[in-house]
């Protein structure tokens, strides 16, 4: 993980930009953006009810777990305490935050709950983040990126075409994920410097 990335101004920026998209759609249904993706979607993959299943699988709890389980062990095997810490924290606040705080805040409904940002894009993206922030830099953190937004692209549409999200509110998730995984590296990176022993003076 590098040190030398702004990732508090990557979280700034992110949280800023969710909180203004909330505002422009709070209590509201359908906006332009959204309309024309689920025309768009309606178009290219109405009717493949399976298809659009399948690319939201990865939003599931049975599977973003195992992966979360996983890479917490591998931090633990290489001594990565902080990143096993943040493997864990970062998507537990993401998701916990959004379900019980913005949700409400925003009061954006689909159907018959609460819509932004969406709770299932908020889960995976912060998971996929975690990743991203944990893999070496170069053609690890390339690989798993191109990976991840492959995957997001899948969800999108398959959230829309299945009538669970409209694609501001996975929009919404993506930029909030972001933006709670990366403050919490930065909050757990101070608090770990704070621990540090001051230097001997002697």
């Amino acid at each position: 993980m590098s040190g030398k990335a702004p990732y508090g101004l990557i979280a700034v920026t992110c949280a800023v930009i969710m909180v203004v998209l909330g505002v422009l759609v709070s209590g509201e249904g359908l906006s332009g953006p959204d309309e024309l993706a689920v025309k768009w979607v309606g178009r290219a993959f109405g009717g493949n009810a399976d298809l659009l299943q399948l690319l939201v699988l990865p939003t599931e709890a049975y599977v973003l777990i195992p992966v979360a389980a996983v890479a917490v062990g591998l931090c633990l095997a290489g001594r990565r305490r902080l990143e096993a810490q943040l493997t864990v924290v970062g998507p537990l606040v993401a998701i916990f935050a959004n379900s019980w705080v913005l949700k409400p805040l925003f009061d954006r409904w689909k159907n018959t709950y609460l819509a932004y940002p969406s709770g299932h894009t908020v889960a995976l993206v912060a998971v996929l983040t975690v990743l991203v922030l944990l893999a070496r830099p170069g053609i690890a953190t390339a690989v798993i990126s191109v990976v991840g937004a492959v995957v997001l692209a899948g969800v999108t549409i398959g959230m829309i075409g299945l009538g669970y999200h409209y694609l501001t509110d996975v929009v919404g998730g993506t930029l909030f994920a972001v933006a709670t995984v990366c403050a919490t590296w930065v909050l757990l990176s101070w608090a770990a410097r704070r621990r540090e022993p001051a230097p001997s003076g002697g």
